[in-house]
């Protein structure tokens, strides 16, 4: 497999991730996503946000735009619409990056850090540090999840792998 074939992969598996993740928070109640809990990011919600922030700044920068983020104010208020988004955001960038050719996936970029210094970075690297920030910030929403009382979701890549194959075997059965 290609360098853009795995990103492309990866982003599949962050978005049903994602799912699977949003599945389990769904029988709590409403406020236990929003107050603090000890996160970073105080909140379940406040976290999700964060990522979609993240998201949305890494995309930008890939790109060629200069972006600017704020981490501490929780830009997507509603619930439904944040994991609308998020997931929507995810399958943009999967559409934009199946657009680009593997040379891009091997170059680099320059962008302005959130302090504004000027930085260089591969490709590849803003990527896997993209998806290991998603599995990063998912965990810690998983451990708090389960600790009030939610299903613990199962989100390993494996996971993701497995449920793809029953997938494929559904659809030749």
């Amino acid at each position: 497999m290609d360098w853009k074939s795995h990103f492309e992969t990866q982003i599949d598996y962050q978005i049903w991730a994602n799912q699977i993740l949003f599945e389990s928070l769904s029988g709590l109640e409403p406020s236990a996503l929003t107050r603090p809990e000890g996160l970073f990011f105080p909140s379940i919600h406040h976290t999700v946000d964060h990522l979609h922030v993240v998201l949305d700044l890494w995309a930008a920068r890939l790109a060629g735009r200069d972006a600017t983020a704020d981490f501490h104010t929780i830009r997507q208020d509603d619930w439904s619409r944040l994991k609308a988004e998020i997931q929507q955001s995810l399958r943009t960038l999967g559409h934009w990056l199946g657009d680009r050719g593997e040379e891009f996936i091997d170059g680099e970029i320059s962008y302005h850090r959130l302090g504004c210094a000027l930085s260089r970075s591969s490709v590849r690297d803003v990527l896997v540090h993209l998806m290991g920030h998603f599995v990063h910030h998912r965990g810690q929403i998983s451990a708090v999840a389960t600790r009030l009382g939610a299903p613990a979701p199962e989100m390993d890549f494996l996971f993701y792998v497995r449920d793809l194959e029953a997938a494929e075997a559904r659809m030749r059965g």
